[in-house]
């Protein structure tokens, strides 16, 4: 059941708002922007179950501003459909058959920074488009890291695919996602948005989406690198070294896909193409935290896929 509670909006800075009951998101795809005073339905279980992405609300609807339809004239796809939230999208799945250029799949938001910088940095001028999938958090809005790469120039289009919305350019598919990204960049990046599901089974977790992705790439016939999950920090045993995530990911796909190795990393196995890069981190501009700890190696495995996708282009 839904834990919806009413409450008034006492502060907002852009979507990001402060109620009666605590803080909350409103999501830039569904509300207008909410304003101090406003009468809000806001869900509260994520909070209230201390999940790690539960740290506010997440508005529902804005009762006082919010009960007007855009115009949706030409939509007729609808996201989240069949769904209180469902809504009409302009949907953009590009073509199969102009499909160019390699495809990087990621299974954690955290590692997108250091993929998008490194490639980058090996190929100035190229263009980097970003596929999100399911796996993670569906709001394209809710990725302050997609909006601030783009600011900085390293993700050229941005494009929700699958139950993912709100990006620049909707897909209904990841296939088709690719496809779109594709027809405007030289190279992609896909994987989930920020707040990566998981239960702590070997299957029940939001990096599976990666295998679905993968196989969506390769049945394309697109170069496919699967980005290395890899951590000297993690206090679960399961992620350190190379993460349990993408070992069940790379044991379950259909064919082999390139894999990239910072340096100092070896190969686990021989079926797929595993490649070294060096430097990876070099220069490397923001700070090296993942889930709040110092965690270089859970980055420079991020770096070294971008600098092998840039390769590949």
């Amino acid at each position: 059941m839904l834990e919806l509670r009413r409450a008034s909006v006492t502060a907002a800075d852009g979507a990001w708002l402060q109620t009666d009951l605590g803080p909350a998101w409103s999501d830039p795809a569904l509300h207008p922007p909410a304003q101090v005073g406003d009468d809000v339905v806001v869900n509260v279980q994520a909070r209230g179950l201390g999940l790690g992405s539960g740290g506010y609300d997440v508005v529902a609807v804005n009762l006082t501003r919010g009960l007007e339809a855009a115009d949706r004239s030409g939509a007729h796809v609808m996201k989240l459909n069949y769904t209180p939230l469902q809504h009409a999208v302009h949907a953009a799945d590009g073509d199969p058959l102009a499909a160019r250029g390699p495809v990087a799949v990621f299974g954690a938001h955290g590692q997108l920074p250091a993929l998008a910088w490194a490639f980058g940095q090996a190929a100035p001028g190229a263009r980097l488009g970003y596929v999100q999938t399911a796996g993670g958090a569906l709001p394209g809005r809710l990725s302050r890291t997609a909006g601030e790469l783009r600011e900085a120039g390293l993700l050229e289009v941005h494009v929700t695919a699958g139950p993912a919305y709100g990006g620049e350019l909707e897909a209904i598919t990841t296939a088709g996602g690719l496809c779109a990204a594709l027809e405007r960049c030289d190279a992609v990046a896909c994987g989930p948005g920020p707040g990566i599901l998981g239960s702590g089974t070997a299957l029940g977790h939001g990096g599976l989406a990666a295998l679905d992705s993968a196989h969506a790439a390769l049945a394309l016939g697109l170069p496919t690198l699967v980005v290395a999950r890899m951590s000297s920090a993690d206090p679960r045993q399961r992620h350190r070294g190379l993460s349990h995530h993408t070992r069940t990911v790379l044991e379950m796909l259909l064919a082999p896909v390139i894999v990239a190795l910072p340096e100092g990393q070896s190969a686990p196995d021989d079926r797929h193409d595993w490649r070294v890069a060096s430097g990876a981190l070099d220069g490397y501009p923001w700070p090296l935290r993942s889930m709040g700890r110092d965690d270089p190696l859970f980055f420079a495995a991020a770096a070294a896929a971008g600098r092998v996708l840039a390769s590949g282009r």
